[in-house]
């Protein structure tokens, strides 16, 4: 059985991407080993495509009838075969791809439709319009290749990507590779089942042994290899990392939370975490959605923490995927009291909380010198539903309180810290899925807050910031909490 069967109905597919990210291409890699690409032009256009092509095993035929001297060098340098004539249609028999690199639209078009004519994918130099494929900006570590494109739209931009991704990968890198594939044959004999060799390779590359084989100890390396299909052979452990999403932004995610997403077997998510940061996981993960949300409990408490100890029981790495950060307000201390009470392994992975992304939304020194000193991050519930006590504590003067989960109780949450002592005109901001593209910004004051709560068309991830500080945020497209009230000079200031 592949997993217990308590989550099994639970279980769907990844989520397909919002309609901006997906592609308009799909790429792939053309097996071009011993077979013909055909070039046609004579110029300096051809003579790059030439040179790029030289760096694969393609047998390449160059198709021009004058040839500039830099055509020429580039067939010499990668030994390419050059026809001084016009494209006979026999020149893409067998071909499995076509460049057409004239210079001339017209003369670019017939060899375009000649090579479809005979099922052969082109490819026109700079006339997206007219073409099968498009050329990538190539990073070359053979057998590693990393290929760019902006689909036509901005080769500059690639190119500079391509510089970035050549800095990132040492030039040997290839020959790590190739050590790496130099193992497979043992992975294979020694660990049983896709599950064990991915296990395997996924540690092995974030291993000594990539250091060692690029200081030259490839002993070391191997040794260092030896060790983990070892560890790899040995019985599975399962273990769980409760990882921090964030407040929904996906480049707000840490390294290490995309790291133990690309590791995970299963990732059970809240509903608040955007299935955009869901699909970062392995493409071949189990998703379940927990459905965690304020006032709205899909599961348990206790039965997600039955969920996690009996998958983890069963040899899976597990990610628990929370909104913000998983030890503010995400109920981790009950999951990691129950992983410790069965001896699961574990890990805690942070993430930005919901207060630091609205901070930052506004541009809001949480603390500030002068006038705010203390900064508190509370919730607008406890757990039995009723808003906090110790209203005089968070009623102080230079305090910054940041109220999560405060919308639906911001009438009471006034009258509170109002009886407390706090003014009536202490200024408020609200932020509405902080650091996310539909992110939007309120401001008033304490005596406007209460119709927050009257407000449906507030339904995102809600924070409440009150406090002096308020005053120095960056408020220039904030709306006023109460509409058609405007923003008080001293909160636009």
């Amino acid at each position: 059985m592949r997993h217990p069967q308590n989550w099994s109905a639970q279980n769907r597919p990844a989520p397909k991407p919002p309609a901006r990210y997906r592609l308009d291409v799909f790429p792939a890699f053309h097996k071009v080993a011993g077979r013909r690409v055909v070039v046609v032009g004579g110029g300096e256009e051809a003579a790059a495509k030439v040179r790029l092509l030289g760096e694969s095993s393609a047998e390449i035929l160059v198709v021009t009838p004058r040839a500039e001297p830099v055509l020429h060098e580039a067939i010499a340098e990668v030994g390419a075969t050059h026809a001084a004539r016009a494209l006979r249609a026999d020149d893409l028999v067998g071909a499995v791809l076509a460049f057409a690199a004239t210079g001339e639209k017209e003369a670019d078009r017939k060899v375009v439709l000649a090579a479809r004519a005979r099922g052969v994918p082109a490819n026109a130099v700079d006339r997206p319009d007219l073409c099968d494929f498009y050329t990538p900006a190539l990073v070359n570590r053979a057998p590693l290749a990393v290929a760019i494109t902006t689909s036509g739209a901005a080769p500059v931009l690639a190119r500079r990507l391509r510089a970035r991704i050549e800095a990132m990968l040492p030039a040997g890198y290839g020959g790590f590779v190739a050590f790496a594939d130099a193992l497979r044959a043992r992975v294979q004999a020694h660990l049983a089942g896709a599950e064990a060799r991915r296990r395997f390779w996924g540690r092995f590359f974030d291993s000594a042994a990539a250091p060692l084989f690029f200081a030259g100890e490839v002993a070391g390396a191997k040794r260092e290899a030896e060790r983990l299909i070892e560890e790899a052979a040995s019985p599975s452990r399962g273990f769980v990392a409760l990882v921090g999403a964030g407040p929904g932004a996906e480049d707000l995610l840490t390294l290490r939370a995309q790291r133990h997403l690309q590791e995970a077997d299963i990732i059970f998510h809240d509903a608040l975490v955007p299935a955009s940061l869901v699909a970062q996981g392995r493409r071949d993960a189990e998703r379940v959605a927990v459905g965690k949300r304020k006032g709205c409990h899909s599961r348990s408490q206790e039965e997600i923490n039955r969920l996690l100890i009996d998958a983890a029981r069963a040899g899976k790495r597990v990610v628990r995927l929370k909104a913000g950060d998983p030890m503010v307000f995400g109920r981790a201390g009950e999951e990691l009291a129950a992983l410790r009470a069965c001896g699961i392994a574990h890990e805690v992975v942070p993430g930005v909380t919901a207060g630091l992304a609205a901070a930052a939304e506004l541009q809001l020194p949480l603390t500030l010198r002068g006038t705010a000193s203390s900064l508190v991050f509370t919730t607008g519930h406890g757990m039995h539903g009723e808003t906090l006590p110790d209203w005089a504590r968070l009623a102080t003067a230079g305090t910054t309180l940041c109220v999560y989960m405060g919308r639906s109780v911001a009438a009471g949450l006034a009258a509170r810290l109002a009886e407390a002592g706090l003014a009536g005109d202490t200024p408020v901001a609200v932020v509405e899925n902080a650091s996310r593209a539909e992110k939007r910004l309120l401001v008033g004051t304490l005596a406007d807050l209460p119709a927050l709560q009257r407000r449906d068309d507030i339904t995102g991830p809600t924070l409440v910031v009150i406090g002096e500080a308020v005053a120095a945020a960056a408020l220039e497209k904030a709306e006023p909490l109460i509409a058609e009230r405007k923003i008080a000079e001293r909160l636009a200031a």
